[in-house]
């Protein structure tokens, strides 16, 4: 496996200089509304991620959460799987021993991950795809005491086909609701659905978030059955913006104001405290009639991950960028799709697209007004990365299509995107598709 040394820091998902501070793998929540991911998030990290007062007052999750945990494994001892793993919140001192009664074994990190909990609601199908975007592997919760499939079970596990992501972990959800009879008929449903599917080999969890039921179980996947990230620590770093602050509280002295702080998401490279950063597509104006871009430059200040102060980051969870930015333009998540790197080395910004795509087969026919062809001059929405933009179809056949997108994008030729069409006011995902060429627009630099 690659490694690099940054400061006597050596780079890699299963570093112990990197997992005691910072997450070093993704694993989305995805699944219907109210089947328990934010429960589930928080039996194993003892964060909650439901944490804005929108979401407080209805119990569900409208941003994307974050909670990281460290899940940690007994050995040498008499521990046995799954009962020898155990997990603490991120910033949760390491456990000296072993808990059980006469064991000896020595407590040894195994992994650090950052689970990102998506929304479950049909409505907020567009911030479940930010999330979906940056996911090294996926848990997808059913609750049992529900028919199977829901709605969003269905969208969510399209979802991550755009994503192609490689290992899915199932969690029969709430089974303390129903008897032994019940359970084993919902399992079968779950197969059911999932037959077909490119995750017909997951392993399906019967578990109780609200009791504590199987969770080491859970750990035991997590580290055994999804695979260590390969990262790119040689490639020039690329940040997606999730999240964007201002910190300051109102009525703070002047002397005491801080710079902005962006949550983003590392898919490559590294970067430090103290690193000069150009952020695109930054500031959109018309000049001389045309639209053009003028990406924005600024300096980290510094670097953490949920409480831990970090001297590098690298790819895994949300990491926290202390900037010199105004704050003002990180207010609101104001800067949420834009795209963070160093000077120069930032894809171009499109306003035009040409793509190769597909629609959702098994959503054609269930749902045949979401599986219609792409016509010319529809409008649609499209998510890249943690961006997104409601676009026009200019030229569509089959498999081909270009259109214009209402808000600029910078994103890699090659690049994998979805595609969501309305209905009902709705946003609903229908397909998926790869960035074959585009037209940029001049990037004016200060």
């Amino acid at each position: 496996m690659q490694t690099t040394v940054i400061e006597g820091i050596e780079l890699g998902p299963i570093s112990q200089d990197i997992m005691k501070n910072q997450a070093t793998v993704n694993i989305g929540m995805i699944g219907h509304v109210a089947h328990g991911k934010s429960t589930i998030v928080r039996a194993i990290s003892g964060v909650k991620t439901v944490r804005f007062k929108s979401e407080l007052e209805r119990n569900i999750t409208i941003k994307l959460g974050y909670a990281n945990a460290k899940i940690y494994k007994c050995t040498g001892g008499i521990c046995k799987r799954p009962e020898c793993y155990i997990s603490t919140s991120s910033t949760q001192k390491p456990p000296k021993s072993c808990k059980t009664k006469n064991c000896t074994g020595t407590i040894t990190l195994e992994r650090h991950v950052s689970f990102v909990d998506c929304p479950g609601h049909e409505v907020l199908m567009d911030t479940m795809l930010t999330g979906a975007a940056i996911m090294d592997a996926a848990i997808l919760i059913i609750a049992a005491n529900e028919q199977c499939p829901q709605p969003q079970t269905i969208e969510h596990l399209n979802a991550i086909d755009v994503v192609d992501l490689n290992r899915v972990i199932i969690l029969q959800n709430k089974i303390d609701l129903l008897s032994r009879e019940q359970a084993l008929e919902n399992h079968d449903q779950i197969e059911d659905f999932i037959k077909d599917s490119t995750v017909s080999q997951a392993p399906i969890i019967p578990t109780s978030a609200q009791i504590g039921c199987n969770l080491d179980a859970i750990l035991d996947y997590i580290v055994n059955y999804i695979p260590v990230p390969q990262r790119e620590y040689d490639r020039p770093p690329q940040v997606q913006v999730i999240r964007s602050f201002d910190i300051n509280k109102p009525g703070c002295k002047p002397s005491d104001y801080k710079g902005g702080v962006i949550g983003g998401c590392l898919t490559s490279g590294y970067i430090q405290a103290g690193e000069e950063l150009e952020i695109r597509p930054g500031v959109l104006e018309k000049v001389k009639g045309k639209l053009v871009c003028k990406p924005v430059r600024t300096k980290i200040v510094s670097l953490f991950a949920e409480s831990n102060v970090l001297k590098v980051a690298v790819p895994g969870g949300l990491v926290g960028i202390g900037t010199e930015l105004d704050p003002f333009f990180c207010r609101g998540d104001k800067l949420v799709g834009q795209v963070l790197g160093r000077p120069g080395t930032l894809p171009e910004v499109y306003r035009e697209l040409s793509i190769t795509y597909h629609l959702f087969e098994k959503l054609t026919a269930q749902m045949p007004a979401l599986g219609k062809p792409l016509a010319i001059k529809e409008q649609l929405l499209i998510n890249i990365g943690s961006s997104s933009s409601r676009i026009q179809i200019t030229a569509a056949s089959k498999d081909k299509a270009s259109f214009i997108l209402a808000t600029p994008i910078c994103a890699e030729i090659g690049a994998t995107l979805s595609i969501s069409r309305k209905l009902s006011g709705h946003w609903r995902l229908i397909g998926a598709g790869k960035i074959e060429k585009g037209t940029s627009i001049p990037i004016l630099e200060e």
